[in-house]
C-alpha cells in the first residue's frame, strides 16, 4: 500500500514536472550495477536505488518540511492573536469610555473576565470624581470671594470718599473732629489697599508657577530678622514673638519662597490669636531634617477645618470680617512651596492653641 502510495506521488510529481523530476530522481539517487544471471544466460547491468541517500535526502526534506510547517502555523496563531488581542483592547477600550462617561455600575460594563479591570477603574473613576468636585468646589469659593470683594470695595471707598468730603466742605472744623475724621479714612483706605490685594491675589494665583533658587541658608538668623520685622503687626495686636531656636540651623533653601511660608504662617497667627498673648516659634534640627513650628492662642479650629485649612480660597472666617483672614491663598501657597523643597506642613489645635508645623530637608 505504502510503495504503492509513493508510486503514485513519483509518477504524479513527475507528470507535473514534465519527465524533469525523473531524471533528476535517477541522477541523485541511482547508480548503475553489472550483474550475472544464470536465468538470462550471462552478465546484464541494472539500475539500483542509492537507500542510504535517499534516506539522508528524506530525513532532510522531512526536517524542512516540518519547519516550514511550524512556522506556517506560529505565523498564523501569531497574527491571529495579534487579531483578537487588538479586538479585545478596543472592546476593552469601548467599554472603559462607557463606564467613565456613563452613570454605571461596574458590573453593567465589565463582566466576569474584567473584574481586575474594572476594579482599578473603579477607584479611578472615583479619584477622578472627587477631583472634579474638589474643582467645582475651589472654583465656587474663588467666584464667591470674588463676589464678597466687590462688594466689600464699595464699603471703605464710599466712607473714604465721604470723610474726605466733610473735611473738605467743612473748613471751620474743629481739629480735634478733623484728627478723628482723617483717622477713620485713613483705616478706611488701608482696608481698601487690603482688599485690592486679595483680589490681585485670586486673580493671580492660578497664573503663577513657582520655581526656586536654592542657595545655603542661615535659617536661625531668618527667623530672629522676621520676628524683629512683624514687631508692628504684632504690637497693634498686644502680641509679642518668643523665639525658641536652636544656633546655627543650616538648609540648602530659596529665601525668598521660604520667607514668604513663614511670613504666611504668622500672619494667619496674628490675625487669629487673643490679643495679649505670645506666639511662639521653635525650630531644632534633627539629623537631615529641621523640624519648626508656630504656635499661638486662640479659639481652638474644627477638625473638619483643619483638614481643609491648606486648600485654595478656604477661609476659617467664611463671614469675611474686617480684621481676620485674606483671599483663602495664604497657607495654599505655603504648602506647595513647603512641599517643593521635598518637607512637609500640617496643623493641629487643642486647648485653644493653634500650632503649624513644619518639617524641612536640610538638603535635597
Amino acid at each position: 500500500m505504502t510503495a504503492g502510495v509513493c508510486c503514485l506521488v513519483y509518477f504524479l510529481v513527475d507528470y507535473i514536472m514534465n519527465g524533469s523530476f525523473v531524471d533528476w530522481f535517477e541522477s541523485q539517487f541511482t547508480y548503475i550495477q553489472s550483474a550475472y544471471s544464470a536465468e538470462y544466460g550471462g552478465e546484464y547491468v541494472q539500475t539500483v536505488i542509492n537507500w542510504y541517500r535517499l534516506k539522508a535526502f528524506l530525513v532532510i526534506f522531512f526536517i524542512v518540511i516540518v519547519f516550514i510547517l511550524v512556522l506556517t502555523v506560529t505565523a498564523i496563531l501569531y497574527f491571529y492573536g495579534k487579531r483578537k488581542t487588538r479586538k479585545n483592547v478596543e472592546d476593552l477600550d469601548k467599554k472603559i469610555q462607557s463606564y467613565m462617561t456613563r452613570d454605571l455600575e461596574m458590573e453593567e460594563v465589565f463582566p466576569a473576565p474584567y473584574t481586575e479591570v474594572g476594579a482599578r477603574m473603579l477607584q479611578i473613576k472615583t479619584g477622578m470624581i472627587r477631583k472634579e468636585e474638589s474643582l467645582k468646589q475651589e472654583a465656587q469659593r474663588k467666584n464667591d470671594l470674588i463676589t464678597y470683594l466687590a462688594h466689600d470695595l464699595k464699603t471703605p471707598l464710599t466712607s473714604v470718599i465721604g470723610y474726605l468730603t466733610l473735611l473738605e466742605e467743612a473748613s471751620d472744623m474743629p481739629e480735634t473732629q478733623k484728627e478723628k475724621y482723617t483717622h477713620i479714612a485713613l483705616e478706611k483706605a488701608q482696608r481698601l489697599e487690603g482688599l485690592i490685594e486679595e483680589f490681585f491675589e485670586i486673580t493671580q494665583y492660578n497664573l503663577q508657577n513657582i520655581f526656586l533658587e536654592k542657595e545655603d541658608l542661615d535659617l536661625s538668623y531668618m527667623l530672629m530678622q522676621m520676628a524683629e520685622e512683624f514687631y508692628p503687626v504684632l504690637a497693634a495686636h498686644g502680641n509679642e514673638v518668643k523665639l525658641e531656636i536652636e544656633e546655627d540651623i543650616h538648609l540648602h533653601a530659596d529665601p525668598d519662597r521660604l520667607a514668604r511660608v513663614f511670613n504666611n504662617i504668622l500672619k494667619n497667627a496674628v490675625a487669629y490669636s487673643y490679643p495679649n498673648t505670645p506666639i511662639t516659634i521653635r525650630a531644632s534640627r534633627n539629623k537631615d531634617k529641621v523640624l519648626l513650628s508656630f504656635e499661638n492662642h486662640g479659639k481652638n479650629i474644627p477638625q473638619e477645618k483643619l483638614e481643609s485649612i491648606f486648600e485654595k480660597f478656604f477661609r476659617l472666617d467664611s463671614s469675611r470680617k474686617t480684621n481676620t483672614g485674606g483671599a483663602g491663598l495664604g497657607l495654599a501657597i505655603a504648602k506647595e512651596i513647603v512641599e517643593l523643597h521635598g518637607g512637609s506642613i500640617s496643623a493641629r489645635s487643642q486647648d485653644e492653641k493653634v500650632i503649624f508645623t513644619v518639617e524641612l530637608p536640610v538638603k535635597q
